[in-house]
Protein backbone atom coordinates (compact mmCIF):
# COMPACT_ATOMS: atom_id res chain seq x y z
CA UNK A 1 0.00 0.00 0.00
CA UNK A 2 1.21 3.64 -0.62
CA UNK A 3 3.19 4.77 2.00
CA UNK A 4 3.03 8.75 2.77
CA UNK A 5 6.18 9.30 5.07
CA UNK A 6 5.41 12.64 6.29
CA UNK A 7 2.10 11.70 8.09
CA UNK A 8 4.01 8.71 9.41
CA UNK A 9 6.85 11.06 10.72
CA UNK A 10 4.32 13.46 12.02
CA UNK A 11 2.12 10.18 14.04
CA UNK A 12 5.11 9.48 15.42
CA UNK A 13 6.11 12.88 16.89
CA UNK A 14 2.45 14.00 17.97
CA UNK A 15 0.97 13.85 21.72
CA UNK A 16 -1.40 11.10 22.71
CA UNK A 17 -4.72 12.29 22.33
CA UNK A 18 -3.84 13.47 18.68
CA UNK A 19 -2.53 9.89 17.44
CA UNK A 20 -5.36 8.43 18.98
CA UNK A 21 -8.02 10.51 17.64
CA UNK A 22 -6.44 9.85 14.59
CA UNK A 23 -5.97 6.24 14.31
CA UNK A 24 -9.94 5.91 16.19
CA UNK A 25 -11.04 8.02 13.24
CA UNK A 26 -9.55 6.00 10.35
CA UNK A 27 -10.12 2.84 11.84
CA UNK A 28 -13.94 3.84 12.03
CA UNK A 29 -14.00 4.88 8.67
CA UNK A 30 -12.37 1.92 7.03
CA UNK A 31 -14.70 -0.40 8.94
CA UNK A 32 -18.08 1.20 8.23
CA UNK A 33 -16.81 1.54 4.10
CA UNK A 34 -16.70 -2.33 4.88
CA UNK A 35 -20.25 -2.36 6.00
CA UNK A 36 -21.36 -0.53 2.92
CA UNK A 37 -20.65 -4.13 1.07
CA UNK A 38 -22.26 -6.54 3.64
CA UNK A 39 -25.41 -4.93 5.43
CA UNK A 40 -27.45 -3.13 2.65
CA UNK A 41 -29.42 -6.12 1.27
CA UNK A 42 -30.94 -6.50 4.79
CA UNK A 43 -32.86 -3.42 4.24
CA UNK A 44 -34.35 -5.14 0.98
CA UNK A 45 -37.62 -7.58 2.13
CA UNK A 46 -37.67 -9.55 -1.51
CA UNK A 47 -41.41 -10.06 -1.28
CA UNK A 48 -43.10 -12.88 -3.40
CA UNK A 49 -39.63 -15.12 -3.43
CA UNK A 50 -39.35 -18.22 -2.20
CA UNK A 51 -37.01 -21.48 -2.00
CA UNK A 52 -37.70 -24.70 -1.09
CA UNK A 53 -40.62 -23.29 0.46
CA UNK A 54 -38.67 -20.67 2.64
CA UNK A 55 -39.05 -17.05 2.36
CA UNK A 56 -35.76 -15.97 0.04
CA UNK A 57 -34.54 -13.40 2.43
CA UNK A 58 -34.06 -16.22 5.09
CA UNK A 59 -32.02 -18.16 2.66
CA UNK A 60 -29.92 -14.80 1.85
CA UNK A 61 -29.07 -14.29 5.87
CA UNK A 62 -28.29 -17.60 6.30
CA UNK A 63 -25.74 -17.22 3.82
CA UNK A 64 -24.21 -14.77 4.54
CA UNK A 65 -23.99 -15.56 8.03
CA UNK A 66 -22.71 -19.17 6.93
CA UNK A 67 -20.08 -16.90 5.12
CA UNK A 68 -19.33 -14.91 8.23
CA UNK A 69 -19.17 -17.91 10.60
CA UNK A 70 -16.61 -19.60 8.25
CA UNK A 71 -15.32 -17.01 7.42
CA UNK A 72 -14.38 -16.57 11.72
CA UNK A 73 -13.36 -20.42 11.60
CA UNK A 74 -10.54 -19.67 9.24
CA UNK A 75 -9.88 -16.50 10.89
CA UNK A 76 -8.43 -18.06 14.04
CA UNK A 77 -5.25 -19.02 12.15
CA UNK A 78 -5.45 -16.18 9.57
CA UNK A 79 -5.70 -13.30 11.87
CA UNK A 80 -3.60 -15.24 14.54
CA UNK A 81 -0.62 -15.34 11.86
CA UNK A 82 -0.88 -12.11 10.06
CA UNK A 83 2.08 -10.44 9.86
CA UNK A 84 1.56 -6.48 10.23
CA UNK A 85 3.17 -5.71 6.46
CA UNK A 86 -0.20 -7.18 5.51
CA UNK A 87 -2.86 -5.74 7.03
CA UNK A 88 -3.80 -3.34 4.28
CA UNK A 89 -3.40 -4.96 1.32
CA UNK A 90 -5.42 -7.83 2.65
CA UNK A 91 -8.02 -5.72 3.91
CA UNK A 92 -8.81 -4.12 0.31
CA UNK A 93 -8.28 -7.44 -1.54
CA UNK A 94 -10.81 -9.35 0.69
CA UNK A 95 -13.34 -6.03 -0.09
CA UNK A 96 -12.95 -6.38 -3.51
CA UNK A 97 -13.53 -9.93 -3.52
CA UNK A 98 -17.19 -9.96 -1.84
CA UNK A 99 -17.48 -6.82 -4.22
CA UNK A 100 -17.66 -9.24 -6.71
CA UNK A 101 -19.78 -11.49 -5.13
CA UNK A 102 -22.18 -8.66 -4.88
CA UNK A 103 -22.39 -7.86 -8.73
CA UNK A 104 -22.77 -11.83 -9.09
CA UNK A 105 -25.88 -11.79 -7.12
CA UNK A 106 -27.17 -9.14 -8.89
CA UNK A 107 -26.69 -10.86 -12.14
CA UNK A 108 -27.33 -13.92 -11.45
CA UNK A 109 -30.95 -14.96 -11.35
CA UNK A 110 -33.01 -16.43 -8.07
CA UNK A 111 -32.67 -18.49 -6.16
CA UNK A 112 -29.51 -19.48 -7.82
CA UNK A 113 -27.53 -16.37 -6.38
CA UNK A 114 -28.03 -16.87 -3.28
CA UNK A 115 -24.36 -18.86 -3.14
CA UNK A 116 -23.42 -15.27 -3.44
CA UNK A 117 -23.93 -13.90 -0.63
CA UNK A 118 -22.03 -16.88 1.15
CA UNK A 119 -19.07 -15.88 -0.62
CA UNK A 120 -19.89 -12.11 -0.04
CA UNK A 121 -19.66 -12.35 3.47
CA UNK A 122 -16.78 -14.81 3.92
CA UNK A 123 -14.19 -12.42 2.59
CA UNK A 124 -15.31 -9.49 4.92
CA UNK A 125 -15.31 -11.59 7.97
CA UNK A 126 -11.59 -11.38 8.10
CA UNK A 127 -11.52 -7.20 8.37
CA UNK A 128 -12.44 -6.87 11.82
CA UNK A 129 -9.65 -8.54 12.91
CA UNK A 130 -7.22 -6.73 10.57
CA UNK A 131 -8.10 -3.26 11.50
CA UNK A 132 -8.08 -4.11 15.29
CA UNK A 133 -4.59 -5.20 14.48
CA UNK A 134 -3.41 -1.34 13.93
CA UNK A 135 -5.06 -0.47 17.44
CA UNK A 136 -4.27 -3.21 19.97
CA UNK A 137 -2.02 -3.09 22.85
CA UNK A 138 -1.60 0.78 23.35
CA UNK A 139 -2.19 2.97 26.24
CA UNK A 140 -5.78 4.01 24.23
CA UNK A 141 -6.53 1.11 22.83
CA UNK A 142 -10.08 1.61 24.92
CA UNK A 143 -10.54 5.12 23.31
CA UNK A 144 -9.71 3.64 19.88
CA UNK A 145 -11.83 0.27 19.94
CA UNK A 146 -14.50 2.35 21.26
CA UNK A 147 -14.69 4.19 18.58
CA UNK A 148 -14.06 1.41 16.43
CA UNK A 149 -16.88 -0.85 17.96
CA UNK A 150 -19.49 1.96 16.92
CA UNK A 151 -18.93 1.72 13.70
CA UNK A 152 -20.45 -1.23 13.33
CA UNK A 153 -23.30 -0.36 15.18
CA UNK A 154 -23.93 3.76 13.71
CA UNK A 155 -22.69 2.40 10.04
CA UNK A 156 -25.37 -1.12 10.10
CA UNK A 157 -28.32 1.79 10.43
CA UNK A 158 -26.41 4.13 7.75
CA UNK A 159 -25.52 2.55 5.13
CA UNK A 160 -29.48 0.76 5.58
CA UNK A 161 -30.64 4.06 4.69
CA UNK A 162 -28.20 4.54 2.37
CA UNK A 163 -29.25 1.31 0.25
CA UNK A 164 -33.28 2.25 0.92
CA UNK A 165 -32.20 5.40 -0.41
CA UNK A 166 -31.03 3.77 -3.64
CA UNK A 167 -33.67 1.87 -3.78
CA UNK A 168 -36.31 4.22 -3.28
CA UNK A 169 -34.94 7.67 -4.92
CA UNK A 170 -32.55 5.73 -7.62
CA UNK A 171 -35.53 3.09 -8.36
CA UNK A 172 -32.31 0.78 -8.28
CA UNK A 173 -33.54 -2.83 -8.21
CA UNK A 174 -33.00 -5.03 -4.64
CA UNK A 175 -31.15 -7.28 -6.76
CA UNK A 176 -28.59 -4.37 -7.45
CA UNK A 177 -28.60 -2.35 -4.61
CA UNK A 178 -26.23 -4.26 -2.64
CA UNK A 179 -23.62 -3.48 -5.28
CA UNK A 180 -24.95 -0.18 -6.38
CA UNK A 181 -24.40 0.54 -2.55
CA UNK A 182 -21.18 -0.72 -1.98
CA UNK A 183 -20.00 1.38 -5.40
CA UNK A 184 -20.42 4.53 -3.29
CA UNK A 185 -18.26 3.54 -0.62
CA UNK A 186 -15.46 2.09 -2.69
CA UNK A 187 -13.29 5.21 -3.18
CA UNK A 188 -13.77 6.28 0.35
CA UNK A 189 -12.26 3.15 1.78
CA UNK A 190 -9.15 2.86 -0.50
CA UNK A 191 -8.76 6.42 1.22
CA UNK A 192 -9.59 5.34 5.20
CA UNK A 193 -6.74 2.01 4.49
CA UNK A 194 -4.02 4.14 2.91
CA UNK A 195 -4.58 6.77 5.91
CA UNK A 196 -5.06 3.41 8.28
CA UNK A 197 -1.54 2.22 7.14
CA UNK A 198 0.15 4.97 8.16
CA UNK A 199 -0.17 4.26 11.96
CA UNK A 200 3.26 3.17 13.36
CA UNK A 201 3.68 0.02 15.68
CA UNK A 202 3.12 0.27 19.61
CA UNK A 203 6.17 2.19 21.39
CA UNK A 204 8.19 0.83 24.43
CA UNK A 205 5.69 2.55 26.95
CA UNK A 206 2.82 0.97 25.21
CA UNK A 207 4.32 -2.54 25.82
CA UNK A 208 5.26 -2.04 29.25
CA UNK A 209 1.74 -1.16 30.07
CA UNK A 210 -0.08 -3.26 27.62
CA UNK A 211 1.92 -6.35 26.83
CA UNK A 212 4.06 -7.00 23.58
CA UNK A 213 1.52 -8.41 21.25
CA UNK A 214 2.99 -10.80 18.29
CA UNK A 215 1.66 -13.64 15.21
CA UNK A 216 0.78 -16.50 17.11
CA UNK A 217 1.86 -19.97 15.82
CA UNK A 218 -0.61 -23.46 16.38
CA UNK A 219 1.10 -24.39 19.52
CA UNK A 220 1.06 -20.69 21.04
CA UNK A 221 -2.50 -20.68 20.54
CA UNK A 222 -3.08 -24.54 22.28
CA UNK A 223 -1.11 -23.06 25.03
CA UNK A 224 -3.41 -20.33 25.50
CA UNK A 225 -6.18 -22.00 25.28
CA UNK A 226 -5.37 -24.39 27.68
CA UNK A 227 -4.03 -21.57 30.71
CA UNK A 228 -7.70 -19.65 30.79
CA UNK A 229 -10.25 -22.61 29.24
CA UNK A 230 -13.07 -22.64 31.67
CA UNK A 231 -13.36 -18.54 32.10
CA UNK A 232 -12.79 -18.75 28.27
CA UNK A 233 -15.51 -20.82 27.50
CA UNK A 234 -18.04 -19.22 29.81
CA UNK A 235 -17.72 -15.69 28.14
CA UNK A 236 -17.67 -17.16 25.13
CA UNK A 237 -21.67 -18.87 25.70
CA UNK A 238 -22.57 -15.40 26.51
CA UNK A 239 -20.53 -14.25 23.39
CA UNK A 240 -22.86 -16.57 21.20
CA UNK A 241 -25.69 -15.32 23.03
CA UNK A 242 -24.94 -11.92 22.24
CA UNK A 243 -23.89 -12.50 18.60
CA UNK A 244 -27.18 -14.43 17.70
CA UNK A 245 -29.57 -11.59 19.52
CA UNK A 246 -27.51 -8.66 18.26
CA UNK A 247 -27.33 -10.67 14.07
CA UNK A 248 -31.72 -11.28 14.55
CA UNK A 249 -32.16 -7.71 15.62
CA UNK A 250 -29.82 -6.78 12.66
CA UNK A 251 -30.78 -8.87 9.85
CA UNK A 252 -34.30 -8.26 10.55
CA UNK A 253 -34.71 -4.99 11.58
CA UNK A 254 -36.46 -4.00 8.64
CA UNK A 255 -38.79 -7.14 9.43
CA UNK A 256 -39.38 -5.73 12.77
CA UNK A 257 -40.11 -2.37 11.41
CA UNK A 258 -42.53 -3.58 9.14
CA UNK A 259 -44.62 -5.04 11.90
CA UNK A 260 -44.65 -2.28 13.82
CA UNK A 261 -45.50 -0.18 11.37
CA UNK A 262 -42.77 2.27 10.59
CA UNK A 263 -40.83 0.17 7.67
CA UNK A 264 -41.87 3.32 5.43
CA UNK A 265 -39.25 5.64 7.24
CA UNK A 266 -35.50 5.29 5.45
CA UNK A 267 -34.22 7.04 8.05
CA UNK A 268 -35.49 4.78 11.04
CA UNK A 269 -32.56 2.94 11.12
CA UNK A 270 -30.30 5.80 12.16
CA UNK A 271 -32.74 7.16 14.59
CA UNK A 272 -32.36 4.46 16.69
CA UNK A 273 -28.43 3.67 15.82
CA UNK A 274 -27.02 6.90 16.59
CA UNK A 275 -27.76 7.29 19.83
CA UNK A 276 -26.75 3.96 21.25
CA UNK A 277 -23.49 4.47 19.21
CA UNK A 278 -22.77 7.71 21.34
CA UNK A 279 -24.12 5.74 24.77
CA UNK A 280 -21.73 3.05 23.68
CA UNK A 281 -18.71 5.74 22.60
CA UNK A 282 -19.13 7.61 26.21
CA UNK A 283 -19.06 4.05 27.68
CA UNK A 284 -16.43 2.12 26.80
CA UNK A 285 -14.42 5.12 25.86
CA UNK A 286 -14.17 6.21 30.07
CA UNK A 287 -12.58 2.62 30.63
CA UNK A 288 -9.68 4.26 29.04
CA UNK A 289 -8.85 6.41 32.27
CA UNK A 290 -8.43 2.93 34.64
CA UNK A 291 -5.05 2.18 34.23
CA UNK A 292 -4.96 -0.81 36.23
CA UNK A 293 -5.69 -3.77 33.56
CA UNK A 294 -7.29 -6.17 36.27
CA UNK A 295 -9.40 -3.37 37.50
CA UNK A 296 -10.46 -1.95 33.78
CA UNK A 297 -10.90 -6.33 33.20
CA UNK A 298 -13.28 -6.73 35.97
CA UNK A 299 -15.27 -3.93 34.80
CA UNK A 300 -15.64 -5.24 31.60
CA UNK A 301 -17.72 -7.89 33.54
CA UNK A 302 -19.73 -5.68 35.15
CA UNK A 303 -21.29 -3.70 31.62
CA UNK A 304 -22.00 -6.75 30.09
CA UNK A 305 -23.95 -8.11 32.88
CA UNK A 306 -25.71 -4.68 32.72
CA UNK A 307 -26.40 -4.73 29.19
CA UNK A 308 -27.79 -8.38 29.11
CA UNK A 309 -30.05 -6.82 32.38
CA UNK A 310 -31.23 -3.60 30.18
CA UNK A 311 -31.66 -5.94 26.61
CA UNK A 312 -33.93 -8.11 28.71
CA UNK A 313 -35.49 -5.19 30.85
CA UNK A 314 -36.70 -2.96 28.19
CA UNK A 315 -38.12 -6.53 25.93
CA UNK A 316 -40.07 -7.06 29.11
CA UNK A 317 -41.63 -3.64 29.29
CA UNK A 318 -42.61 -3.33 25.56
CA UNK A 319 -44.38 -6.74 25.50
CA UNK A 320 -46.13 -5.17 28.93
CA UNK A 321 -46.50 -1.82 26.08
CA UNK A 322 -45.03 0.02 28.94
CA UNK A 323 -42.37 1.99 26.29
CA UNK A 324 -42.73 2.72 22.74
CA UNK A 325 -41.55 0.44 19.53
CA UNK A 326 -38.51 2.98 18.78
CA UNK A 327 -37.47 3.19 22.81
CA UNK A 328 -37.43 -0.70 22.72
CA UNK A 329 -35.37 -1.17 20.09
CA UNK A 330 -32.63 1.94 21.04
CA UNK A 331 -32.69 0.35 24.22
CA UNK A 332 -32.26 -3.69 22.83
CA UNK A 333 -29.74 -2.19 20.68
CA UNK A 334 -27.85 -0.53 23.61
CA UNK A 335 -28.07 -3.50 26.33
CA UNK A 336 -26.97 -6.09 23.23
CA UNK A 337 -23.91 -3.94 22.62
CA UNK A 338 -22.69 -3.13 25.76
CA UNK A 339 -22.59 -7.17 25.74
CA UNK A 340 -21.11 -7.72 22.45
CA UNK A 341 -18.45 -4.76 22.33
CA UNK A 342 -16.43 -5.40 24.94
CA UNK A 343 -16.20 -8.85 23.85
CA UNK A 344 -14.58 -7.58 20.08
CA UNK A 345 -11.81 -4.85 21.42
CA UNK A 346 -11.64 -4.36 24.94
CA UNK A 347 -12.25 -7.31 27.38
CA UNK A 348 -9.85 -9.64 25.83
CA UNK A 349 -7.54 -7.09 25.63
CA UNK A 350 -7.30 -6.07 29.37
CA UNK A 351 -7.00 -10.06 29.43
CA UNK A 352 -3.85 -9.94 27.90
CA UNK A 353 -2.66 -7.06 29.93
CA UNK A 354 -3.83 -8.09 32.91
CA UNK A 355 -1.94 -11.38 32.79
CA UNK A 356 1.01 -10.33 30.81
CA UNK A 357 0.66 -12.98 28.00
CA UNK A 358 2.85 -12.31 24.98
CA UNK A 359 -0.07 -13.07 22.29
CA UNK A 360 -2.59 -11.50 20.33
CA UNK A 361 -5.93 -10.32 20.32
CA UNK A 362 -7.20 -11.10 17.12
CA UNK A 363 -6.77 -15.03 17.86
CA UNK A 364 -9.40 -15.08 21.14
CA UNK A 365 -11.84 -12.67 19.14
CA UNK A 366 -11.89 -15.03 16.15
CA UNK A 367 -12.21 -17.98 18.50
CA UNK A 368 -15.20 -16.16 20.38
CA UNK A 369 -16.60 -15.17 16.83
CA UNK A 370 -16.18 -18.75 15.12
CA UNK A 371 -18.72 -19.91 17.45
CA UNK A 372 -20.64 -16.72 18.08
CA UNK A 373 -21.75 -17.21 14.45
CA UNK A 374 -22.36 -20.99 14.56
CA UNK A 375 -24.75 -20.10 17.21
CA UNK A 376 -26.47 -17.23 14.54
CA UNK A 377 -26.25 -19.82 12.02
CA UNK A 378 -28.39 -22.27 14.39
CA UNK A 379 -30.79 -19.92 15.53
CA UNK A 380 -31.99 -18.85 12.14
CA UNK A 381 -32.15 -22.54 10.97
CA UNK A 382 -34.35 -23.13 14.36
CA UNK A 383 -36.45 -20.29 13.50
CA UNK A 384 -37.22 -21.45 9.50
CA UNK A 385 -37.38 -24.79 9.66
CA UNK A 386 -38.76 -25.47 12.93
CA UNK A 387 -42.14 -24.60 12.26
CA UNK A 388 -42.21 -21.81 14.79
CA UNK A 389 -45.05 -19.68 13.83
CA UNK A 390 -44.10 -16.63 15.00
CA UNK A 391 -42.80 -13.18 13.82
CA UNK A 392 -39.50 -12.05 13.59
CA UNK A 393 -40.39 -9.39 15.75
CA UNK A 394 -41.82 -11.70 18.38
CA UNK A 395 -39.17 -14.27 18.24
CA UNK A 396 -36.70 -11.50 19.16
CA UNK A 397 -38.70 -10.44 21.96
CA UNK A 398 -38.81 -13.69 23.64
CA UNK A 399 -35.24 -14.68 22.65
CA UNK A 400 -33.86 -11.56 24.29
CA UNK A 401 -35.51 -11.92 27.75
CA UNK A 402 -35.05 -15.45 28.05
CA UNK A 403 -31.32 -16.21 26.87
CA UNK A 404 -30.65 -12.91 28.50
CA UNK A 405 -30.64 -14.46 31.85
CA UNK A 406 -28.35 -17.42 30.63
CA UNK A 407 -26.00 -14.67 29.42
CA UNK A 408 -25.94 -13.21 33.50
CA UNK A 409 -25.29 -16.46 34.79
CA UNK A 410 -22.52 -17.40 32.38
CA UNK A 411 -20.61 -13.89 32.76
CA UNK A 412 -20.50 -14.12 36.77
CA UNK A 413 -19.56 -17.54 36.73
CA UNK A 414 -16.73 -16.80 34.18
CA UNK A 415 -16.05 -13.08 36.20
CA UNK A 416 -15.08 -15.91 39.69
CA UNK A 417 -13.15 -17.48 37.63
CA UNK A 418 -10.46 -14.87 36.78
CA UNK A 419 -10.94 -13.33 39.75
CA UNK A 420 -9.97 -16.16 41.36
CA UNK A 421 -6.76 -17.47 38.80
CA UNK A 422 -5.64 -13.35 39.23
CA UNK A 423 -5.51 -13.86 43.20
CA UNK A 424 -4.06 -17.23 43.29
CA UNK A 425 -1.35 -16.62 40.88
CA UNK A 426 1.20 -13.62 40.40
CA UNK A 427 0.51 -12.00 36.88
CA UNK A 428 4.07 -12.17 36.31
CA UNK A 429 3.84 -16.25 35.88
CA UNK A 430 1.54 -15.74 32.70
CA UNK A 431 4.09 -14.37 30.93
CA UNK A 432 5.02 -16.42 27.23
CA UNK A 433 7.44 -15.30 24.48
Amino acid sequence: MLNLPWVQQRLKRTDQFTFSLYAALVSFGTYSCMYAFRKPFAVALFDGISFLGVDYKIWLVIAQTMGYAASKIYGIRFIAEMQSTKRARSIVVLILFSWLALLLFAVVPAPFNIIFLFLNGFPLGMIWGLVFGYLEGRRSTEFMGAVLSISFIFSSGFVKSAGKMVMVDWHVTELWMPFVTGLLFMLPMIIFVILLEQIPPPTATDEALRTRREPMNKQQRRQLLQQFLPGLVLCIISYVILTMLRDMRDNFAANIWEELGMGKDPAIFTKTEVPVSLAILGIMGMLVFVKDNYKAFMLNYLIVIAGFVIAAVSSLLFMQQYISPIVWMTLTGLGLYMGYIPFNCIFFERLIATFKYVSNVGFLIYVADSFGYIGSVSILLVKNFGNWHISWGQFFMNTVWSLSVLGVIMMIGSYLYFRKKYRSMRPSSFVHS
